[in-house]
Protein backbone atom coordinates (compact mmCIF):
# COMPACT_ATOMS: atom_id res chain seq x y z
CA UNK A 1 0.00 0.00 0.00
CA UNK A 2 1.21 3.19 -0.65
CA UNK A 3 1.82 5.85 2.52
CA UNK A 4 -1.40 7.42 1.95
CA UNK A 5 -3.58 4.95 2.29
CA UNK A 6 -1.96 3.37 5.67
CA UNK A 7 -1.81 6.80 7.36
CA UNK A 8 2.17 6.52 7.59
CA UNK A 9 4.07 10.02 7.28
CA UNK A 10 5.49 10.52 3.95
CA UNK A 11 8.38 12.42 5.62
CA UNK A 12 9.55 9.60 7.91
CA UNK A 13 9.21 7.13 5.21
CA UNK A 14 10.86 8.39 2.05
CA UNK A 15 14.30 8.15 0.79
CA UNK A 16 15.89 11.46 -0.03
CA UNK A 17 16.86 11.21 -3.94
CA UNK A 18 20.90 11.95 -4.20
CA UNK A 19 21.84 15.15 -5.68
CA UNK A 20 21.60 15.23 -9.42
CA UNK A 21 25.17 15.23 -10.81
CA UNK A 22 26.95 18.81 -11.69
CA UNK A 23 27.28 19.07 -15.40
CA UNK A 24 30.99 18.52 -16.68
CA UNK A 25 32.81 21.46 -17.73
CA UNK A 26 32.56 21.53 -21.17
CA UNK A 27 35.05 24.59 -21.98
CA UNK A 28 38.35 24.23 -23.24
CA UNK A 29 41.10 23.67 -20.83
CA UNK A 30 45.56 23.19 -21.70
CA UNK A 31 45.86 19.88 -23.07
CA UNK A 32 42.45 19.32 -24.11
CA UNK A 33 41.00 18.57 -27.48
CA UNK A 34 40.61 21.81 -29.55
CA UNK A 35 42.36 23.69 -27.30
CA UNK A 36 45.80 23.73 -29.32
CA UNK A 37 43.50 24.31 -32.32
CA UNK A 38 42.02 27.12 -30.62
CA UNK A 39 45.36 28.68 -29.26
CA UNK A 40 46.74 28.61 -32.53
CA UNK A 41 44.19 30.37 -34.17
CA UNK A 42 44.11 33.35 -32.03
CA UNK A 43 47.46 33.80 -32.07
CA UNK A 44 47.16 33.72 -35.70
CA UNK A 45 44.77 36.34 -35.25
CA UNK A 46 47.28 38.17 -33.09
CA UNK A 47 49.63 38.32 -35.82
CA UNK A 48 47.71 39.06 -38.76
CA UNK A 49 45.93 42.05 -36.46
CA UNK A 50 49.61 43.81 -35.08
CA UNK A 51 51.18 43.61 -38.94
CA UNK A 52 48.16 45.03 -40.23
CA UNK A 53 48.15 47.64 -37.48
CA UNK A 54 51.38 48.97 -37.38
CA UNK A 55 52.92 47.89 -40.97
CA UNK A 56 54.07 51.54 -41.71
CA UNK A 57 55.67 51.92 -38.20
CA UNK A 58 59.15 50.64 -39.52
CA UNK A 59 58.66 52.78 -42.65
CA UNK A 60 58.07 56.51 -41.13
CA UNK A 61 61.31 57.55 -42.19
CA UNK A 62 60.69 56.11 -45.80
CA UNK A 63 57.21 57.79 -45.94
CA UNK A 64 58.80 60.83 -44.75
CA UNK A 65 60.76 60.66 -47.71
CA UNK A 66 58.37 59.63 -50.10
CA UNK A 67 55.62 62.08 -50.00
CA UNK A 68 58.04 64.86 -48.34
CA UNK A 69 56.67 65.55 -44.95
CA UNK A 70 57.53 65.62 -41.36
CA UNK A 71 57.67 62.64 -39.29
CA UNK A 72 55.02 63.96 -36.86
CA UNK A 73 52.78 64.12 -40.83
CA UNK A 74 54.33 60.41 -41.28
CA UNK A 75 52.96 59.35 -37.60
CA UNK A 76 49.33 59.52 -38.57
CA UNK A 77 49.46 56.57 -40.65
CA UNK A 78 50.13 54.85 -37.70
CA UNK A 79 47.62 56.93 -35.21
CA UNK A 80 44.64 56.77 -38.26
CA UNK A 81 45.01 52.29 -37.72
CA UNK A 82 44.78 52.87 -34.09
CA UNK A 83 42.80 55.49 -33.72
CA UNK A 84 40.22 53.48 -36.03
CA UNK A 85 40.48 50.42 -34.48
CA UNK A 86 39.66 52.97 -30.99
CA UNK A 87 36.62 54.53 -32.23
CA UNK A 88 34.89 51.28 -33.58
CA UNK A 89 35.79 48.65 -31.27
CA UNK A 90 32.68 49.48 -29.03
CA UNK A 91 30.17 48.81 -32.29
CA UNK A 92 32.26 45.72 -33.37
CA UNK A 93 31.72 44.03 -30.35
CA UNK A 94 27.98 44.87 -30.00
CA UNK A 95 27.70 43.04 -33.18
CA UNK A 96 29.91 40.10 -31.91
CA UNK A 97 27.49 39.91 -29.23
CA UNK A 98 24.32 39.31 -31.86
CA UNK A 99 25.97 37.84 -34.80
CA UNK A 100 28.77 35.54 -32.56
CA UNK A 101 32.33 35.98 -32.11
CA UNK A 102 33.84 34.34 -34.59
CA UNK A 103 31.45 35.39 -37.36
CA UNK A 104 32.54 39.08 -36.70
CA UNK A 105 36.15 38.46 -36.15
CA UNK A 106 35.73 36.58 -39.48
CA UNK A 107 34.67 39.85 -41.50
CA UNK A 108 36.98 41.92 -39.69
CA UNK A 109 40.29 40.41 -40.68
CA UNK A 110 38.78 39.57 -44.48
CA UNK A 111 37.96 43.40 -44.81
CA UNK A 112 40.91 44.31 -43.41
CA UNK A 113 43.33 42.28 -45.66
CA UNK A 114 41.46 43.03 -48.84
CA UNK A 115 42.51 47.53 -47.52
CA UNK A 116 45.67 46.10 -46.62
CA UNK A 117 46.21 45.27 -50.69
CA UNK A 118 45.28 48.50 -51.00
CA UNK A 119 47.54 50.39 -49.21
CA UNK A 120 50.49 50.12 -51.52
CA UNK A 121 49.02 52.11 -53.82
CA UNK A 122 48.03 54.87 -52.25
CA UNK A 123 48.76 58.01 -54.60
CA UNK A 124 49.42 60.69 -51.58
CA UNK A 125 49.73 60.80 -47.67
CA UNK A 126 45.92 61.45 -47.15
CA UNK A 127 44.79 58.93 -48.79
CA UNK A 128 47.69 56.42 -46.79
CA UNK A 129 46.18 57.71 -44.43
CA UNK A 130 41.86 57.39 -45.01
CA UNK A 131 42.88 53.86 -45.65
CA UNK A 132 45.01 53.27 -42.38
CA UNK A 133 41.66 54.35 -40.67
CA UNK A 134 39.39 52.12 -42.62
CA UNK A 135 42.02 49.65 -42.03
CA UNK A 136 42.42 50.10 -38.26
CA UNK A 137 38.38 50.09 -38.01
CA UNK A 138 37.96 46.64 -39.44
CA UNK A 139 40.19 45.41 -36.97
CA UNK A 140 38.21 46.56 -34.79
CA UNK A 141 36.43 43.28 -34.78
CA UNK A 142 38.90 41.33 -33.38
CA UNK A 143 39.99 42.19 -30.19
CA UNK A 144 37.45 43.03 -28.31
CA UNK A 145 35.65 39.23 -29.70
CA UNK A 146 38.78 37.23 -29.35
CA UNK A 147 38.57 38.30 -25.57
CA UNK A 148 35.00 37.51 -25.30
CA UNK A 149 35.16 33.91 -27.12
CA UNK A 150 38.16 32.95 -24.66
CA UNK A 151 35.73 33.99 -21.46
CA UNK A 152 33.03 31.98 -23.03
CA UNK A 153 35.07 28.91 -24.19
CA UNK A 154 38.20 28.53 -21.66
CA UNK A 155 37.89 27.22 -18.15
CA UNK A 156 38.71 30.78 -16.12
CA UNK A 157 41.85 28.98 -14.60
CA UNK A 158 43.40 29.01 -17.84
CA UNK A 159 41.51 32.32 -18.99
CA UNK A 160 45.15 34.56 -18.05
CA UNK A 161 47.36 31.80 -20.02
CA UNK A 162 45.27 31.91 -22.96
CA UNK A 163 44.59 35.68 -23.06
CA UNK A 164 48.88 35.58 -22.97
CA UNK A 165 48.61 33.73 -25.64
CA UNK A 166 46.45 35.94 -27.71
CA UNK A 167 48.96 39.26 -27.28
CA UNK A 168 51.89 36.93 -27.72
CA UNK A 169 50.51 36.50 -30.92
CA UNK A 170 50.27 40.17 -30.78
CA UNK A 171 53.53 40.97 -30.57
CA UNK A 172 55.03 38.42 -33.21
CA UNK A 173 53.04 40.00 -35.56
CA UNK A 174 54.34 43.49 -34.63
CA UNK A 175 58.07 42.09 -34.61
CA UNK A 176 57.73 39.83 -38.14
CA UNK A 177 55.70 43.05 -39.66
CA UNK A 178 58.71 45.25 -38.54
CA UNK A 179 61.37 43.10 -39.56
CA UNK A 180 60.21 42.03 -43.00
CA UNK A 181 59.07 45.50 -43.78
CA UNK A 182 62.70 46.94 -43.15
CA UNK A 183 64.50 44.24 -45.09
CA UNK A 184 62.02 44.11 -48.02
CA UNK A 185 61.82 48.24 -47.66
CA UNK A 186 65.90 48.59 -48.01
CA UNK A 187 65.43 46.47 -51.02
CA UNK A 188 62.23 47.23 -52.90
CA UNK A 189 60.85 50.36 -51.36
CA UNK A 190 57.94 50.72 -48.51
CA UNK A 191 54.90 50.30 -51.43
CA UNK A 192 56.11 46.73 -51.62
CA UNK A 193 56.82 46.09 -48.16
CA UNK A 194 53.41 46.80 -46.49
CA UNK A 195 52.23 45.20 -49.74
CA UNK A 196 53.99 41.74 -48.79
CA UNK A 197 52.84 42.29 -44.80
CA UNK A 198 48.89 42.39 -46.64
CA UNK A 199 49.85 38.82 -48.41
CA UNK A 200 51.26 37.21 -45.26
CA UNK A 201 47.99 38.66 -43.16
CA UNK A 202 45.84 36.83 -45.91
CA UNK A 203 47.08 33.66 -45.18
CA UNK A 204 47.14 34.27 -41.45
CA UNK A 205 43.28 35.14 -41.79
CA UNK A 206 42.48 31.67 -44.22
CA UNK A 207 44.30 29.74 -41.56
CA UNK A 208 42.04 31.16 -38.88
CA UNK A 209 38.86 30.78 -39.99
CA UNK A 210 39.64 27.24 -40.85
CA UNK A 211 41.47 26.09 -37.56
CA UNK A 212 39.12 28.20 -34.91
CA UNK A 213 36.89 25.90 -33.26
CA UNK A 214 32.78 26.92 -33.75
CA UNK A 215 31.92 28.24 -29.79
CA UNK A 216 30.06 26.22 -28.06
CA UNK A 217 28.92 28.61 -25.19
CA UNK A 218 27.90 31.66 -27.06
CA UNK A 219 24.47 32.82 -26.59
CA UNK A 220 23.29 36.03 -28.64
CA UNK A 221 22.07 39.16 -27.24
CA UNK A 222 20.52 42.12 -28.27
CA UNK A 223 21.17 44.84 -30.55
CA UNK A 224 19.35 47.39 -28.64
CA UNK A 225 21.13 50.80 -27.83
CA UNK A 226 19.67 51.37 -25.05
CA UNK A 227 20.90 48.17 -23.49
CA UNK A 228 24.58 48.70 -25.21
CA UNK A 229 24.44 51.98 -23.38
CA UNK A 230 23.38 50.39 -20.00
CA UNK A 231 25.94 47.91 -20.28
CA UNK A 232 28.35 50.46 -21.24
CA UNK A 233 27.49 52.83 -18.23
CA UNK A 234 27.08 49.44 -15.37
CA UNK A 235 31.65 48.81 -16.80
CA UNK A 236 32.31 52.54 -16.51
CA UNK A 237 30.84 52.64 -12.91
CA UNK A 238 33.10 50.00 -11.66
CA UNK A 239 36.04 51.19 -10.18
CA UNK A 240 38.72 48.58 -11.20
CA UNK A 241 37.49 48.41 -14.81
CA UNK A 242 38.19 52.24 -14.83
CA UNK A 243 41.71 51.82 -13.37
CA UNK A 244 42.11 49.13 -15.86
CA UNK A 245 41.13 51.23 -18.64
CA UNK A 246 43.53 53.88 -17.71
CA UNK A 247 46.39 51.68 -17.20
CA UNK A 248 46.10 50.08 -20.38
CA UNK A 249 46.02 53.35 -22.23
CA UNK A 250 48.71 54.50 -20.56
CA UNK A 251 51.07 51.46 -20.84
CA UNK A 252 50.02 51.88 -24.73
CA UNK A 253 50.88 55.73 -24.78
CA UNK A 254 54.61 54.21 -24.07
CA UNK A 255 55.05 51.98 -26.19
CA UNK A 256 52.98 53.42 -29.05
CA UNK A 257 55.38 56.78 -28.57
CA UNK A 258 58.74 54.48 -28.23
CA UNK A 259 58.10 52.08 -31.76
CA UNK A 260 56.88 55.32 -33.90
CA UNK A 261 60.20 57.18 -32.95
CA UNK A 262 63.08 54.86 -32.67
CA UNK A 263 63.38 54.57 -36.54
CA UNK A 264 63.68 58.10 -36.78
CA UNK A 265 66.38 58.41 -34.31
CA UNK A 266 68.32 54.81 -34.86
CA UNK A 267 68.33 57.00 -38.72
CA UNK A 268 70.40 59.75 -37.28
CA UNK A 269 73.48 60.37 -35.04
CA UNK A 270 75.45 58.50 -33.79
CA UNK A 271 74.06 55.39 -35.21
CA UNK A 272 72.95 55.76 -38.13
CA UNK A 273 71.59 52.55 -39.36
CA UNK A 274 70.53 51.25 -42.88
CA UNK A 275 66.45 50.34 -43.01
CA UNK A 276 66.85 46.88 -42.67
CA UNK A 277 68.77 46.83 -39.51
CA UNK A 278 66.45 48.96 -38.00
CA UNK A 279 63.66 46.63 -38.82
CA UNK A 280 65.74 43.95 -37.09
CA UNK A 281 66.04 45.63 -33.83
CA UNK A 282 62.30 44.76 -33.83
CA UNK A 283 62.91 41.44 -32.78
CA UNK A 284 62.96 42.58 -29.41
CA UNK A 285 59.46 41.71 -29.66
CA UNK A 286 59.92 38.34 -29.11
CA UNK A 287 61.01 39.24 -25.61
CA UNK A 288 57.17 40.30 -25.05
CA UNK A 289 56.14 37.52 -26.83
CA UNK A 290 57.68 35.38 -23.65
CA UNK A 291 56.89 38.10 -20.92
CA UNK A 292 52.66 37.92 -22.13
CA UNK A 293 52.64 34.07 -22.21
CA UNK A 294 53.98 33.68 -18.84
CA UNK A 295 51.71 36.43 -17.25
CA UNK A 296 49.62 33.84 -15.74
CA UNK A 297 52.80 32.71 -13.60
CA UNK A 298 53.10 36.31 -12.64
CA UNK A 299 50.02 37.08 -11.35
CA UNK A 300 49.89 33.80 -9.25
CA UNK A 301 53.49 34.77 -7.46
CA UNK A 302 52.50 38.50 -7.07
CA UNK A 303 49.21 38.52 -7.31
CA UNK A 304 47.80 41.53 -10.49
CA UNK A 305 48.93 44.73 -8.67
CA UNK A 306 52.36 43.13 -8.16
CA UNK A 307 52.56 42.03 -11.39
CA UNK A 308 51.46 45.24 -13.09
CA UNK A 309 54.37 47.17 -10.46
CA UNK A 310 56.86 45.00 -11.72
CA UNK A 311 55.95 45.84 -15.36
CA UNK A 312 56.13 49.29 -14.97
CA UNK A 313 58.81 49.63 -13.14
CA UNK A 314 60.69 47.34 -16.10
CA UNK A 315 59.20 49.37 -18.51
CA UNK A 316 60.76 53.14 -16.88
CA UNK A 317 63.84 51.26 -16.29
CA UNK A 318 64.20 50.83 -20.20
CA UNK A 319 63.27 53.85 -20.95
CA UNK A 320 65.94 55.31 -18.85
CA UNK A 321 68.47 53.15 -20.33
CA UNK A 322 67.72 54.26 -24.06
CA UNK A 323 68.67 57.69 -23.28
CA UNK A 324 72.14 55.95 -23.54
CA UNK A 325 74.30 57.01 -26.86
CA UNK A 326 75.35 53.30 -26.94
CA UNK A 327 73.97 50.99 -29.26
CA UNK A 328 73.40 48.06 -27.29
CA UNK A 329 72.46 50.00 -23.74
CA UNK A 330 69.57 51.66 -26.62
CA UNK A 331 68.71 47.82 -27.23
CA UNK A 332 68.74 46.51 -23.73
CA UNK A 333 66.36 49.58 -22.72
CA UNK A 334 63.54 48.30 -25.96
CA UNK A 335 64.07 45.32 -24.39
CA UNK A 336 63.08 46.54 -21.04
CA UNK A 337 60.35 48.61 -22.30
CA UNK A 338 58.76 45.30 -24.78
CA UNK A 339 58.60 43.40 -21.21
CA UNK A 340 57.35 45.57 -18.95
CA UNK A 341 54.63 46.65 -21.25
CA UNK A 342 53.42 43.15 -23.00
CA UNK A 343 53.82 41.72 -19.70
CA UNK A 344 51.87 45.01 -18.09
CA UNK A 345 48.80 44.64 -21.14
CA UNK A 346 48.44 40.88 -20.36
CA UNK A 347 47.71 41.39 -17.04
CA UNK A 348 45.10 44.13 -17.22
CA UNK A 349 43.34 43.19 -20.43
CA UNK A 350 42.96 39.38 -18.53
CA UNK A 351 41.64 41.22 -15.36
CA UNK A 352 38.86 42.93 -17.59
CA UNK A 353 38.01 39.72 -18.84
CA UNK A 354 37.88 38.30 -15.17
CA UNK A 355 35.99 41.34 -13.76
CA UNK A 356 33.30 41.59 -15.88
CA UNK A 357 30.38 39.74 -14.98
CA UNK A 358 27.89 40.35 -18.29
CA UNK A 359 28.54 41.88 -21.49
CA UNK A 360 32.71 40.84 -21.74
CA UNK A 361 32.73 41.82 -24.84
CA UNK A 362 31.46 45.72 -23.94
CA UNK A 363 34.11 45.44 -21.13
CA UNK A 364 36.90 44.16 -23.36
CA UNK A 365 36.26 46.94 -26.09
CA UNK A 366 36.36 49.56 -23.57
CA UNK A 367 39.85 48.35 -22.53
CA UNK A 368 40.86 48.45 -26.28
CA UNK A 369 39.24 51.73 -26.89
CA UNK A 370 41.23 52.82 -24.14
CA UNK A 371 44.09 50.68 -25.15
CA UNK A 372 44.08 52.15 -28.59
CA UNK A 373 43.67 55.51 -28.06
CA UNK A 374 46.72 55.63 -25.89
CA UNK A 375 48.71 54.00 -28.69
CA UNK A 376 47.09 56.97 -31.09
CA UNK A 377 48.13 59.46 -28.28
CA UNK A 378 52.02 58.13 -27.35
CA UNK A 379 52.45 57.86 -31.68
CA UNK A 380 51.41 62.05 -31.62
CA UNK A 381 52.49 62.96 -28.70
CA UNK A 382 55.62 60.91 -29.15
CA UNK A 383 56.40 62.39 -32.65
CA UNK A 384 56.19 65.90 -31.39
CA UNK A 385 58.01 65.86 -28.39
CA UNK A 386 60.67 63.91 -30.47
CA UNK A 387 60.78 66.75 -33.05
CA UNK A 388 60.79 69.55 -30.20
CA UNK A 389 63.26 67.79 -27.73
CA UNK A 390 64.58 64.93 -29.63
CA UNK A 391 64.55 61.50 -28.10
CA UNK A 392 64.37 62.75 -24.39
CA UNK A 393 61.31 64.37 -25.50
CA UNK A 394 60.14 61.05 -26.03
CA UNK A 395 61.26 59.35 -23.11
CA UNK A 396 59.83 61.96 -20.93
CA UNK A 397 56.41 61.71 -22.47
CA UNK A 398 56.71 57.60 -21.52
CA UNK A 399 57.92 58.22 -17.55
CA UNK A 400 54.89 60.72 -17.38
CA UNK A 401 52.48 57.64 -18.36
CA UNK A 402 54.38 54.92 -16.03
CA UNK A 403 54.30 57.28 -13.33
CA UNK A 404 50.22 56.94 -14.25
CA UNK A 405 50.23 53.24 -14.00
CA UNK A 406 51.98 53.38 -10.77
CA UNK A 407 49.92 55.63 -9.42
CA UNK A 408 46.69 54.04 -10.59
CA UNK A 409 47.74 50.80 -9.17
CA UNK A 410 48.39 52.31 -5.89
CA UNK A 411 45.21 53.77 -5.50
CA UNK A 412 43.73 50.40 -6.37
CA UNK A 413 45.65 48.80 -3.37
CA UNK A 414 44.94 51.59 -1.18
CA UNK A 415 40.79 51.32 -1.90
CA UNK A 416 41.35 47.17 -1.70
CA UNK A 417 42.58 47.91 1.52
CA UNK A 418 39.92 50.22 2.54
CA UNK A 419 37.21 47.34 1.50
CA UNK A 420 39.13 45.08 3.63
CA UNK A 421 38.87 47.16 6.81
CA UNK A 422 35.21 47.65 5.96
CA UNK A 423 34.41 44.34 5.68
CA UNK A 424 36.08 43.46 8.87
CA UNK A 425 33.83 46.29 10.74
Amino acid sequence: MSPASTGASTTLDAVPSPAAPAAPDSRLTPGGPGYRRMSFALFLAGVATFALLYSTQALLPLISDGYGVSASDASWTVAAATGGLALFVIPMSALSERFGRRTVMTASLAVAVTVGLLVPFAPSLGVLVVLRGVQGAALAGLPASATAYLAEEVRPRALVTAIGLFVAGNSVGGMSGRVITGWVAQEWGWRVAVGTIGLIAVGCAVAFRLLLPAPQHFRAGSLHPRRLLATVRDHLANPLLRRLYAIGALFMTVFGGVYTVIGYRLTEEPFSLPQGVIGSIFLVYLVGTVSASTAGRLVGRLGRRGALYLGGGTTAAGLLLSLADSLPLVLLGLVLITAGFFAGHAVASSAVSKTATHGRAQASALYQSAYYVGSSAGSTVGALAFHASGWSGTVGVGLCAVLGVVTITALGTLAARRQILADAH
